[in-house]
């Protein structure tokens, strides 16, 4: 049986599809728009992360520029210790100079040259080796009780004691072979026996009391610098 034409069920029918239509496409946008949002969530949480990200390296690069304030900070003063420093040796050195009219002094003492321990031979050794034996007679045995006392007679066949006594007996010449004497000076002279003597007898007694050279075992053993 056929519907008429303009039957109202016709016309319900062709609504509800209309309505069912619309309906999808209101889904379809509304998927859409999901979509559209879940992406600019994902935006915006990239966004924050990025943000974030910048904010801690604008604080690293902040911390970094403080540290390095810092360090430059702590430079300020180095010129001012170098200065005086610089003052200081210039003082020391001029104990060698004439107070009358600052020439340097006559019978001030000039180092030798180094001896190359490590090299010498023949003649050259022996003049080297004579000269330091000479001051170690004349000199050191003679003015530094127990702590001369404590270097083994085989001194001289111990490349330890030889470098050590050489700048031992150049330092105590240049600061005692001098025709004048200042606070600086002094204040060398005191270091030189309070601190670097010591601390040389006791290296030279501590390679010479294990040495097994015959004249070593001859002479026996030296008193350890300290122990008489």
């Amino acid at each position: 049986m056929s519907t008429p034409a303009g039957d109202p069920g016709d016309v319900i029918t062709a609504a509800l599809l209309q309505i069912t239509q619309q309906a999808e496409r209101l889904a379809v946008l509304d998927e859409r728009e999901a979509d559209d949002c879940r992406e600019i969530a994902a935006r915006l949480t990239d966004l924050a992360q990025h943000v974030a990200d910048t904010s801690e390296r604008v604080e690293d690069i902040r911390v970094t520029a403080d540290r390095q304030a810092a360090i430059l900070g702590s430079l300020d003063g180095l010129d001012k210790e170098v200065a005086t420093l610089a003052a200081r040796i210039t003082s020391l050195a001029g104990t060698l100079t004439s107070e009358e009219d600052g020439e340097p002094d006559a019978g001030a003492y000039r180092p030798a040259p180094t001896p190359r321990w490590w090299k010498l031979q023949g003649q050259a050794q022996d003049e080297a080796l004579a000269r330091l034996r000479a001051w170690v007679e004349q000199i050191y045995r003679p003015s530094y009780g127990h702590l001369a006392a404590a270097l083994g007679h085989c001194w001289d066949q111990h490349p330890l004691c030889l470098y050590g006594l050489d700048w031992l007996m150049e330092l105590w010449s240049t600061l005692y072979l001098t025709g004048q004497r200042k606070p600086p000076l002094l204040a060398s002279q005191a270091e030189w026996q309070t601190r670097l003597l010591p601390a040389l007898a006791e290296q030279m007694y501590l390679e010479t009391a294990r040495c097994q050279h015959a004249e070593r075992g001859r002479a026996g053993t030296p008193p350890r610098p300290g122990s008489l």
